[in-house]
């Protein structure tokens, strides 16, 4: 029987018993948007054609997985996105891109006890590699965006690994960033937002719901409900 408890306010547990060793796992994979970042990118980007509304409709569908074509649901998306200058997304990085409350502060207490950093997103390279620079971040998987000419093309580029960066290629990436450092996926750490997430939440040993969906919430050992991503050291020694 599963059992749920109120930890603190805001932090609600699911089966597990707090405290836990943060040194007993050696991985913790990152979703970006709206969790390790406080903005949908693909949103933002929409915003300089003006169709914010109709894309962040999409995103939110998706996200609380009343979508579940999470492929088409981007290229759809993207192909919106057509015509948009590739100045716009430095924009959105530049000026509205921010690290979500605690995210520096979970990144580092991380990385200071040992524990590789994966960032694994369904957005894209642009900012997944800027933020791989930005916090020393060990792995990344996301989306590249066509472009010519200075103009998004509303294509997304096919990678050696595959098309597009779902649900299940983040499951995948999880476990080959397991094998590659030859842990186990129970050493594993997974902190999400949103229905694409939970396949990878799933493989981990420990799943975490950032201020999250409520299919996600309801699903994840620990949820952040209020405040910042470093309530999560409250239950990681």
């Amino acid at each position: 029987m599963t059992t749920t408890a109120l930890f603190a306010p805001g932090l609600v547990l699911r089966g597990i018993a707090a405290p836990l060793r943060l040194a007993d796992f050696k991985l913790i994979a990152f979703d970006m948007d709206s969790t390790l970042i406080n903005i949908e990118c693909v949103d933002e980007i929409a915003d300089a054609v003006g169709l914010k509304a109709e894309v962040a409709a999409i995103t939110e569908a998706t996200m609380r997985g009343e979508i579940a074509d999470f492929k088409e649901s981007l290229r759809q998306r993207v192909a919106l996105l057509k015509g948009v200058p590739v100045s716009a997304l430095h924009e959105v990085y530049e000026r509205r891109l921010q690290l979500n409350p605690g995210a520096e502060t979970l990144v580092r207490a991380c990385q200071a006890a040992g524990l590789k950093i994966l960032l694994v997103s369904g957005g894209f390279t642009f900012f997944t590699e800027r933020l791989r620079e930005r916090l020393s971040l060990d792995f990344t998987r996301s989306n590249v965006l066509g472009t010519e000419g200075g103009y998004l093309t509303g294509r997304l580029v096919d990678q050696p690994w595959g098309d597009i960066c779902d649900g299940a290629e983040k499951r995948r990436m999880l476990l080959q960033t397991c094998a590659t450092l030859g842990i186990a996926p129970t050493q594993a750490i997974a902190v999400g937002d949103g229905a694409n997430d939970l396949p990878m939440m799933g493989a981990a040993g420990l799943s975490v719901a950032y201020h999250a969906k409520p299919a996600v919430r309801e699903k994840a050992m620990v949820s952040i409900e209020q405040g910042g991503l470093d309530r999560l050291l409250e239950i990681l020694r």
